[in-house]
């Protein structure tokens, strides 16, 4: 049925518990969540590991049903971690867990592949919930981290929204300008003069409220670069 757990490992099975890695550099912090984790009846911490070598060394290894994976860690960090396990174990759901809230670095680690994004403050009872969650196919999140992505994705309908009203024309020359034409080659193409294809740039900045190429593009096309 939807919203099922998956079926556990013979091991875990005869546990009872689900299996999670740890990867966290501060022992302090590292050894209060694992043992926070064993507390719980349901899972058991298989291995907490100091770094991201140490993670892609040992975690495929030991098999885990999940993993929480901090931010900042010396030399490979955390999100470039997640990128690498999820090759190794793309079926396994991996939770950052970190004190950092930045825009930049929830976005850098869902792209990486993380499955959620939990800060550091979350509590014993909501660790375990998220915990079930991502393991039930969800992607568990801070409260502020997803109010911050749902306020990104809404911002960037409105951008689309406001796109919306170029005209067929003006959303030509915007479709070359993104593939890096230059005015003059757009203007060939087009069976324009230069002359009026600047006016067509200029009317898409004023509609659009962005004052150069780069920005037009970025805002109407957001994977795209000119």
């Amino acid at each position: 049925m939807p919203g099922d757990l998956p079926k556990p490992s013979a091991e875990t099975a005869t546990q009872q518990r689900w299996r999670v890695a740890l990867v966290d550099d501060e022992r302090k912090i590292r050894e209060a969540w694992a043992g926070l984790i064993q507390d719980f009846s349901d899972f058991s911490c298989v291995c907490a590991c100091t770094s991201a070598e140490e993670a892609l060394r040992v975690i495929p290894a030991a098999k885990p049903d999940i993993i929480l994976m901090d931010i900042l860690l010396p030399r490979i960090s955390g999100i470039e971690c997640t990128a690498r396990l999820k090759v190794l174990l793309p079926d396994t759901p991996i939770i950052v867990l970190t004190a950092l809230a930045d825009d930049e670095m929830i976005f850098m680690a869902l792209e990486a592949g993380a499955d959620g994004y939990l800060l550091k403050r979350t509590k014993p009872s909501e660790l375990r919930a998220a915990l079930l969650d991502a393991l039930a196919g969800g992607s568990p999140m801070t409260s502020q981290i997803a109010r911050r992505v749902v306020r990104f994705f809404s911002q960037r309908a409105k951008e689309k929204n406001k796109a919306a009203s170029l005209s067929a024309r003006e959303e030509e020359v915007l479709i070359l300008l993104s593939r890096g034409y230059a005015n003059k080659e757009i203007a060939d193409k087009l069976g324009l003069s230069v002359g009026t294809v600047c006016s067509y740039l200029k009317r898409i900045y004023e509609k659009m409220h962005v004052h150069s190429r780069m920005e037009a593009v970025a805002r109407y096309f957001p994977s795209r670069t000119p």
